[in-house]
């Protein structure tokens, strides 16, 4: 995926190169948060099988970590999902069909009035 470009024009190469950098660095954000939220919820089972008092106790922490990461998480997917509209607005505007150049369709959303 790196150096790839969502236009075949020269002077977007730069900001395409970008947004792309943007993504993957977005992704791989999501990722190290959803392996952790695995071993989270591997430790909060362990805790709750032992029923220890101590364990159980710990689990509220545990589980207020894992809320925070889908949070943060959905946080993340929502600045891609902006990230990547204004991406596609970027590189179509040259092109009034709303198609990329690379022949990947493109069409741009339409915003109810009122």
């Amino acid at each position: 995926m790196e150096g790839d470009t969502f236009s075949g024009s020269g002077n977007g190469t730069q900001l395409d190169s970008q947004i792309v950098h943007t993504f993957q660095k977005s992704f791989v954000q999501v990722q190290n948060i959803f392996d952790q939220n695995r071993l989270l919820i591997n430790e909060i089972n362990q805790n709750h099988e032992s029923k220890m008092p101590d364990n159980l106790s710990r689990n509220v922490g545990l589980i207020r970590k894992l809320n925070n990461n889908i949070r943060t998480v959905a946080d993340l997917y929502a600045d891609l999902s902006t990230n990547f509209t204004k991406s596609m607005d970027a590189s179509s505007e040259g092109d009034s069909s709303g198609a990329l150049k690379s022949g990947i369709a493109c069409q741009k959303r339409s915003r109810p009035t009122g």
